[in-house]
């Protein structure tokens, strides 16, 4: 299956459609990364200039990048001529890893908090961890190489990036 069958697949109940959503915070580490895998070699790039080509907030962006930092993702350098890049290659990147590390949690459901009185016997939770793990299993067989395979040419001219 490619990439875009895999991002396509919408699961149904019925007539109803709905989409697993991952949180914005992860959506914006993934753009980003996107962004900087179509660099040209040596090139770095801001926070300003990841806010400004994807309309995201300033504030968003230093947290991912401070997060992929110290992930050792990225590497960062402050001050005159400083930016960022990617410190890995994009084959290098698994999606599943990447959400793994950017969600705040992938727990669907809480059951303690406050302490739900059917925790006893109940199987849900047991069931929707298992739906989970099959959702990040199915991502952890992608790469951040694949979501640039046969498009980057189309991507790099819709964020003008500049090759020079």
């Amino acid at each position: 299956m490619s990439v875009k069958q895999a991002l396509n697949l919408t699961p149904s109940f019925g007539s109803l459609k709905k989409h697993m959503q991952l949180t914005r915070y992860t959506d914006y580490g993934l753009r980003t990364l996107i962004y900087l895998a179509l660099l040209p070699s040596g090139r770095r790039a801001s926070i300003d200039e990841i806010s400004k080509t994807y309309d995201i907030s300033r504030n968003n962006v230093n947290k991912i990048v401070h997060q992929l930092g110290k992930a050792g993702i990225i590497e960062t350098k402050r001050g005159k001529g400083g930016g960022f890049y990617l410190k890995k290659t994009p084959q290098e990147l698994n999606i599943g890893e990447l959400v793994v590390l950017l969600e705040n949690t992938l727990q669907v459901v809480e059951c303690t908090t406050p302490k739900c009185r059917i925790l006893p016997a109940c199987k849900l939770k047991v069931i929707l961890g298992q739906a989970t793990q099959a959702f990040l299993d199915s991502l952890k067989a992608y790469t951040l190489a694949d979501l640039l395979e046969d498009e980057s040419k189309a991507l790099i001219q819709i964020l003008n990036i500049q090759c020079d």
